[in-house]
C-alpha cells in the first residue's frame, strides 16, 4: 500500500517515488554547474526536498538580480537558492588559537595571582586574625634541642626524628573506647586520659602520644584505618636519645615527656640547649593542618650544645670496673673519678649503681643522680694526705721525722686506736702515712693551732661545692674553728669528724699532684652551637695551698703507700712511679647522727708521681668483704691510671722511685 503524496514530492519518513527520483537526478548536474560553490549531495537533496514556494533574493557580484519563482511542488531548485544554503563558520589557524589560548591561561593565573597578593601581603594579618577568630589554633614549635658531647665530639645526648599521635575530635568521638584500647595495646597509652581527649569537646586537634618511632607510628595509623576508625593521624614530632646508654647518665641526665630537662646537664643548661621556641597558627580539616599567611609562623632557634669534659671511653671503663669493685666486695654503692691534674678537667666521673636515660623508669630515682657530688662521707685516712701537706707546709714535721706511736693513745673521754694491733712503734712520719697511723698521725698534728689546720683543709677546698656546673652538689661539712673540741683536731687530722663528696677529695688530691696548687674541678669544656662554631668554657679558678717542696715531700712519703712495706701493693703499675693512700671510715647513721658500725674504704692516687698527670680516687660503701681500701680500691685505680695513662700517651719517666725510711 503507497501513502498520500506530500506537496513538494516527498513521502512521509523521507522516502520518494521513482519518478521524483528521476527527476532529481535529471537536475543534478545543472544544479552542479550553477551553484560554482562545491555544494555537496546531501546539500542539494535538502534543497529539493522543501516544500512549498520559496522565494529568496540571489546575492550576484555587481547587479541586482531577481530570483525566478519556483512552482508549487516543482522538485528542482534554482542556483541562486543553493548559493542561499546555511554557511558553515570556518575555524581559526593554528597560531592564532595558540596565542587565544595563551591570553586566556594568562589571565586566569593573574586572577589567581592577585588573590595570592592580597592573602599572603596586603590582608595577611587580617585573615589570620579572622582565622583565629573562628577558632583556628596556635601551637607551640618545639626548637631543635642541641646534643650533650663528651670531650671529643661524641653524642652522649641528641634529638631524632621521631612522631606524634593526633586526632580530630569530631571524627574520634564515636569510636573512643576501641581507638583507645588499640593505642593502649600497642604504644602503652592510657586508656582513661586517651579515651578523654579523643571525645574532648570544641577543638579539632588532640595530642594523643609523642616521641613516638615513626614506623611504629605509621603502624598505628594503618592499623587504625583497617579498623575503619578514623580521626587519628601522625605528625612530625622529635625524640631525646641518649646513644651510649647508661654512659655518665648520672651526669648527661634525661629530659621528660615534654623535652624538658629533668636531671643532670639536661636540667642544669635547660635554657641553652633548648633553645627559644617557635609557634604556628593553623586551622584543622580532616585532621590535616591548613597552614596561613607566612606572617603566623614564628620559627624556632636551635638551642647551643656542649661538650663535657669527659671521655667516653674512659668513662666506659670506670663504670663497668667500679661496678665490678662493688659487686664483688658485696657494698651497696661506689664512686671512681678520674681527673687532668693540670686543668682540672674531670675524664670520668662514674657512679654505681647507675641507669639508662632511655629506660629510665625501670630504675628507682635514688639512681639518677650523681652520687660522686651528693653523697657526703668522712673521707677517712686519705685525708692524712692533706693533714700532713699543711705540716710540712708549716715546718711542724719532714718525712724524716722521727714519731713514737704507742699502741693506743687516750683523748678525752674516749681513745684512739689505729685499724691494726701493735705495740709502740717507732715510725717516720713518711712511716705513719704509709702504715696510715691514726695514732701517728694525731700525735703530728697536736702542734698545729685548729685555726691554722682549718685554713688549710678549706684552702683544700673542704666544706665548699666545686661547682662543676650539676645541680644538687653537696658542700660537705668543715666545722668552724670556734666549734672544734681538742678530740675535734685530732680525728678531723685522720678524716674522720669532717665530711666530703668524691670530686671534693679527688681536687684536693690533685692539688698535691699539681704542685700545691687547687685547681677547680671542671666538667664543661666548651659549648657548640648551631652552626658547629666551638668556644671554650672559662679557664677554672686556681690558686696555691701549699709550696711546691711541701707537695713533692708528700708525694714521695705517698709513693710508699704502693711499695712492700705500704698498704696498697695491687696499686703498683709496671714501669710508672705512682703515689697513693688508702682510706677506711666509718659510716654515720643520718637518723641518729652516730656511727652505724659499716664503713666507706677508698683509695687516692696520683702518676706518675714525680710528674703528675692524672688523679684517680676510688670509694666503695658499704662493703661487706672485710677488705680495706688498698684491697678494694688499689685494683680499681690500677686499671684506670693505666688506661689514662695509655690513653693520653703518657710514657714512664724512666727514673727510681726515692726510698724513704718506714721506721727509726
Amino acid at each position: 500500500m503507497t501513502s498520500a503524496r506530500q506537496p513538494g514530492g516527498a513521502r512521509p519518513g523521507g522516502r520518494t517515488s521513482a519518478g521524483t527520483t528521476a527527476a532529481r537526478n535529471a537536475k543534478r548536474p545543472a544544479a552542479r554547474a550553477s551553484t560554482g560553490t562545491g555544494a555537496t549531495a546531501a546539500t542539494k537533496r535538502r534543497t529539493a526536498a522543501r516544500p512549498g514556494p520559496v522565494t529568496r533574493p540571489s546575492a550576484v557580484v555587481g547587479a541586482k538580480r531577481q530570483r525566478p519563482q519556483v512552482a508549487h511542488g516543482a522538485t528542482a531548485v534554482s542556483s541562486q537558492g543553493r548559493r542561499n544554503r546555511r554557511r558553515t563558520l570556518r575555524l581559526a589557524t593554528g597560531t592564532f588559537r595558540l596565542w587565544s589560548a595563551f591570553c586566556v591561561v594568562a589571565f586566569v593565573l593573574s586572577l589567581f595571582a592577585a588573590r595570592l597578593i592580597q592573602l599572603q601581603g596586603i590582608d595577611e594579618n587580617d585573615y589570620a586574625a579572622m582565622a583565629v577568630a573562628k577558632g583556628a589554633k596556635t601551637i607551640t614549635i618545639d626548637a631543635p634541642r642541641a646534643p650533650i658531647y663528651d670531650r671529643n665530639g661524641v653524642a652522649l645526648a641528641e634529638t631524632v626524628a621521631a612522631a606524634k599521635l593526633v586526632a580530630d575530635p569530631t571524627y574520634t568521638r564515636r569510636y573512643a573506647t576501641k581507638i583507645a584500647t588499640l593505642l593502649h595495646d600497642q604504644i602503652g597509652t592510657d586508656y582513661i586520659e586517651t579515651v578523654a581527649l579523643l571525645r574532648k569537646p570544641n577543638t579539632r586537634y588532640v595530642e594523643l602520644a609523642r616521641h613516638v618511632q615513626p614506623e611504629r607510628a605509621a603502624a598505628v595509623v594503618s592499623m587504625l584505618s583497617d579498623a575503619r576508625l578514623p580521626g587519628v593521624y601522625a605528625d612530625e614530632d622529635t625524640s631525646r636519645v641518649y646513644p651510649g646508654g647508661d654512659v655518665a647518665a648520672n651526669l648527661v641526665g634525661f629530659v621528660g615527656e615534654e623535652g624538658t630537662g629533668l636531671a643532670g646537664f639536661e636540667s642544669a643548661l635547660e635554657s641553652s640547649l633548648a633553645g627559644t621556641a617557635g609557634s604556628a597558627t593553623f586551622e584543622v580539616a580532616d585532621g590535616q593542618q591548613l597552614p596561613l599567611a607566612d606572617s603566623t609562623v614564628i620559627e624556632p632557634v636551635e638551642g647551643t650544645g656542649v661538650r663535657l669534659t669527659i671521655d667516653q671511653d674512659l668513662q666506659f671503663l670506670a663504670q663497668r670496673r667500679l661496678a665490678q669493685a662493688v659487686t664483688q666486695a658485696r657494698g651497696s654503692s661506689g664512686v671512681a673519678v678520674v681527673m687532668d691534674v693540670r686543668t682540672g678537667q674531670l675524664l670520668a666521673l662514674a657512679d654505681y649503681p647507675t641507669f639508662d636515660p632511655n629506660t629510665r623508669t625501670q630504675t628507682r630515682p635514688a639512681n639518677y643522680g650523681s652520687r660522686a657530688l651528693q653523697d657526703v662521707y668522712e673521707p677517712g685516712s686519705v685525708q692524712k694526705v692533706l693533714t700532713f701537706a699543711a705540716l710540712i707546709d708549716s715546718g711542724y714535721v719532714g718525712p724524716r721525722t722521727k714519731i713514737s706511736v704507742p699502741s693506743a693513745l687516750p683523748r678525752s673521754d674516749t681513745t684512739i686506736n689505729d685499724y691494726f694491733s701493735h705495740g709502740t712503734l717507732r715510725l717516720t712520719a713518711a712511716g705513719v702515712v704509709a702504715k696510715s697511723s691514726n695514732i701517728g698521725t694525731v700525735l703530728a698534728a697536736e702542734q698545729m693551732p685548729i685555726s691554722q689546720l682549718h685554713g688549710y683543709l678549706r684552702s683544700f677546698g673542704l666544706g665548699s661545692a666545686t661547682d662543676v656546673g650539676l645541680d644538687g652538689e653537696s658542700a660537705g661539712l668543715l666545722p668552724a674553728p670556734k666549734d672544734w673540741l681538742p678530740i675535734t683536731r685530732d680525728t678531723i687530722a685522720f678524716g674522720q669528724g669532717v665530711s666530703v663528696n668524691a670530686v671534693q677529695m679527688t681536687a684536693a688530691v690533685a692539688a698535691v699532684a699539681n704542685g700545691g696548687r687547687y685547681v677547680q674541678p671542671s666538667l664543661v669544656q666548651g659549648y657548640v652551637d648551631s652552626d658547629g662554631g666551638y668556644s671554650p668554657a672559662p679557664p677554672p679558678a686556681e690558686h696555691r695551698v701549699v709550696s711546691e717542696r711541701a707537695a713533692d715531700q708528700v708525694a714521695a712519703m705517698m709513693e710508699q703507700v704502693v711499695g712492700d712495706e705500704g698498704t696498697a701493693p695491687d696499686a703498683n703499675i709496671a714501669g710508672y712511679r705512682v703515689a697513693g693512700k688508702t682510706g677506711t671510715a666509718q659510716r654515720v647513721d643520718e637518723s641518729c647522727g652516730c656511727y652505724d658500725g659499716s664503713f666507706t674504704v677508698s683509695f687516692a692516687g696520683f702518676a706518675p708521681a714525680d710528674d703528675p698527670r692524672f688523679v684517680v680516687y676510688v670509694a666503695v660503701h658499704e662493703p661487706r668483704d672485710g677488705n680495706g681500701g688498698g684491697a678494694t680500691g688499689g685494683p680499681v685505680f690500677h686499671d684506670l691510671m693505666a688506661a689514662t695513662l695509655q690513653k693520653f700517651g703518657v710514657p714512664p719517666t724512666g727514673a727510681r722511685s726515692p726510698r724513704l725510711p718506714i721506721y727509726w
